[in-house]
């Protein structure tokens, strides 16, 4: 055991021992003491779920006898605030160097920076290192030096990069273990009496620990990822690769994920296996958009909060907390919906297809806001991952350049036949359809009175009828677009001639608070007008800057979203008619002066629209994800601090020619919805 001059490793969501840098990079150093603080606290609204914490209180305990089997145990403490349980631990230990691992999401990366700024003021050194990325989102930009806009130009940067991404490094073969002995664990406490009994349910089908989840990246290499290509959408088997969850705590590498499976597509490609590399290249796919993840996060840290096209904050969402309750406890009347809903609850797991299609009926036929949905995800999903789920909700809202069109609706009924043909999916979790012919298992309001009862089923009794017909849905959500247009092309319209301060002032509605009888919190913060712009510096950690002002820089334009060239005011369809579809919807009708303004100043246009997304076809699998660590930062090397330039981030959107923005006849119907909202405006609230 060291007397003094010890290492602390960081342990966050990096819970393993192989293929960890900064891990690495302690046991190089010398003696080590691994920490893990517990300050759920910190994340605000986003304190971690029932399932979430039982998964890390498991998995922590497969890290801690890990480590003891190497030499030295894993200290845990309860805070509130990690970086003074740093400190304490720090003058406890004697130590002199820290170590940690990179993470994404804004929360960390403001306090990481923050830790670092205290720490080295207290003459101790700090390195970082990448260990949950291919490539760090500052490596990965365009020609010009800026960030991609898509996520087809975005990947095809990261496998074209002209390095790979580092090979997954081995576990130490022991560990010298720091002085502990003034540095007590504090008991962690995950889980109340009244959900361990829930909880032990889960340990029937989940195994919590880095070597279990190698384990379960063998199994899935070795068996389903041949057939990856075909049976990716089937919700009915074990076609997925189940790692989302383990990847999420950081049990097993990306990086190691990707190696293997690159290895494993070489072998089929010299065998002359075409399936096996179709499949891999769509496993990668999903790899790719995991990284895409902490890439737009990064660079729009409030993309779990604010939708990244301007335009959606003018839709005008339907607040209605019944539909929440009937879509959270799968009493919708839809089985596809009820059963994904269903088995969420009582697995904390949701197959990808079921994924989409449970949030594209929350968003575009219950028109409930999307970030309800996001939260209710991340309190009830054993892989509840803040990046990811931002990503698909902002996907499936249509508020990605490239993302779902949003007036495309997923028929539930006809989703249900191609992901679960058989109807045994739904018969698994919908007991009460369990004798409804496979003819009708997916629509039984369609089903003869004669075939419900011999199923036992009365519709509206044992079985709820449909909450929302779907060609009702679909004539609500093109009355909402059109008064979504409608508000957009006003408010520019107003800012223009000088009426009003423009989007993303202080005039902004209040957001629509998360409903009480699930307990979400929301931290409300206040509005702020246009920020003042940082300037581009160099430091150990690369961080956005969100530091915001009140002060209003006059000279800065005063719209977040700009259109290309030319007119710069929004389109209007033809058959707009606010005041009838406001009546409609329940929703406020506009006023008539407004009306009369945007038409004044609107160009109208009619075109068909056809569907143009990327998600749905390049990765089926919310499991798979990637790694790594670029070659300087084995050895902790100097990671830039970014704060953004004065000129507005939406400008690159213009002329992209290699974006779904260029050719989608939606974009082109509604040419500043490509128009990605800057981070650097985005108000506070939203």
């Amino acid at each position: 055991m060291s007397s003094g001059g010890c290492s602390i490793v960081w342990f966050r969501r990096d819970l393993r021992v192989e293929d960890n840098p900064a891990l690495a990079a302690g046991v190089r150093a010398g003696a080590v003491v691994g920490v893990f603080i517990w300050a759920p606290e910190e994340e605000g609204q986003y304190y971690p779920g029932r399932v979430s914490r039982w998964w890390l209180k498991n998995s922590l305990s497969h890290l801690d006898s890990s480590l003891r089997n190497l030499g030295t145990p894993l200290v845990t403490k309860r805070s509130t605030d990690s970086i003074s349980s740093l400190l304490e631990v720090v003058k406890s230990t004697g130590a002199t160097q820290i170590f940690f691992n990179h993470l994404y999401d804004p929360l960390s990366l403001v306090r990481d920076h923050r830790a670092k700024e205290i720490l080295t003021a207290q003459g101790i050194t700090v390195r970082s290192y990448n260990s949950d990325l291919l490539y760090e989102p500052w490596d990965v930009n365009d020609e010009h030096g800026q960030p991609f806009t898509t996520f087809d130009s975005f990947w095809e940067r990261c496998l074209s990069m002209p390095y790979d991404p580092q090979a997954p490094l081995l576990p130490p073969k022991r560990i010298i273990p720091g002085d502990i002995s003034r540095c007590p664990s504090d008991t962690l406490v995950f889980e109340d009496e009244l959900e361990k009994s829930s909880n032990a349910l889960l340990a029937r089908a989940w195994s919590p620990g880095w070597s279990n989840a190698n384990k379960a990246l063998t199994t899935f290499i070795n068996g389903p990822l041949i057939e990856y290509s075909v049976n990716r959408r089937k919700a009915d088997s074990a076609t997925t690769s189940f790692l989302s969850p383990h990847l999420h705590f950081g049990e097993v590498s990306v990086k190691k994920v990707f190696h293997l499976v690159r290895i494993k597509q070489v072998f089929w490609a010299n065998e002359g296996n075409k399936a096996g590399e179709e499949s891999v290249n769509l496993f990668l796919k999903s790899i790719g958009l995991r990284e895409y993840s902490r890439y737009i996060s990064f660079n729009h840290p409030y993309s779990h909060e604010r939708p990244l096209l301007g335009h959606l904050k003018f839709f005008p969402w339907v607040v209605d907390e019944g539909y929440f309750k009937a879509w959270r406890q799968g009493r919708t009347g839809y089985p596809l919906v009820d059963a994904g809903m269903r088995e969420l609850w009582a697995t904390g797991w949701l197959h990808d297809r079921i994924r989409v299609v449970v949030s594209s009926f929350f968003v575009k036929v219950l028109q409930l806001p999307w970030r309800w949905g996001m939260k209710y995800f991340w309190d009830t999903l054993l892989d509840a991952d803040l990046e990811s789920d931002a990503l698909g909700w902002q996907y499936i809202s249509g508020t990605l350049p490239d993302g779902r069109e949003f007036d495309r609706i997923d028929n539930p009924q006809f989703e249900g036949y191609k992901c679960d043909p058989n109807g045994e999916y739904v018969r698994r979790w919908l007991p009460e359809l369990a004798r409804l012919p496979t003819e009708w298992i997916h629509h039984p309001w369609n089903a003869p009175e004669s075939v419900l009862q011999a199923a036992g089923i009365e519709l509206g009794s044992n079985y709820p009828l449909p909450i929302v017909e779907i060609d009702a849905a679909t004539v609500r959500l093109e009355e909402a677009l059109i008064q979504m247009w409608q508000l957009e092309a006003a408010s520019r319209t107003a800012a223009e001639n000088g009426t009003e301060e423009g989007l993303g002032d202080s005039t902004e509605t209040a957001p629509i608070a998360f409903p009480q009888d699930i307990q979400m919190e929301e931290r409300h913060e206040p509005v702020r007008n246009n920020p003042l712009h940082g300037t581009r510096r160099y430091q150990d950690q690369m961080v956005p800057s969100m530091t915001y002002s009140r002060v209003r820089a006059e000279d800065e334009e005063t719209s977040s979203v700009r259109n290309s060239a030319g007119d710069s005011r929004a389109e209007v369809p033809t058959n707009a008619n606010a005041q009838q579809n406001g009546q409609q919807n329940g929703r406020e009708p506009m006023d008539q002066g407004v009306l009369q303004n945007v038409n004044r100043n609107t160009r109208q246009r009619r075109n068909n629209t056809t569907t143009t997304f990327w998600l749905r076809n390049a990765a089926e699998d919310s499991t798979a994800e990637s790694s790594s660590s670029t070659r300087r930062e084995r050895d902790g090397g100097v990671v830039p601090e970014w704060s953004p330039q004065a000129s507005n981030f939406s400008d690159q959107f213009v002329d992209d020619e290699n974006g779904i923005g260029a050719t989608s006849p939606y974009l082109q119907r509604h040419p500043q919805s490509h128009q990605m909202m800057s981070w650097t405006r985005l108000p506070q609230t939203g």
